[in-house]
């Protein structure tokens, strides 16, 4: 039942993505980046990551200003890693003012998890 509703709560995530997570998308989405399929929303344990590489074993969150003094991204980000992904955070001004460098970023990150 549990895994129902978080299926259900990420689909409702996919309709209502913000303006920063849509404009990370339009660059990740249709294996645009280094030819890596990324997903949107996908659920990882009892988290629903951003956007997920699941061949890399890579997920790329996106935090506004609520995640600043925020101890549960700490234990988010263990709990994802015990389910062997990587996990690269991003501010939502970054990918706003420097969408670039976020991409060249993400493209390290998947290089790394090739290599690693």
């Amino acid at each position: 039942m549990a895994k129902k509703r978080l299926t259900s709560t990420a689909r409702k995530l996919r309709r209502d993505m913000t303006e920063t997570e849509t404009r990370l998308w339009t660059r990740l989405r249709r294996s645009q980046l280094e030819n890596h399929k990324f997903v949107r929303q996908f659920p990882i344990g009892t988290a629903i990551t951003d956007f997920a590489c699941r061949s890399a074993k890579l997920v790329v969150e996106l935090d506004g200003g609520q995640h600043s003094e925020s101890l549960s991204d700490e234990a988010r980000t263990k709990m994802i890693a015990a389910h062997g992904y990587t996990v690269i955070r991003f501010w939502n001004n970054d990918t706003s003012e420097n969408i670039e460098g976020v991409l060249e970023e993400i493209r390290h990150a998947l290089r790394n998890a090739k290599n690693g």
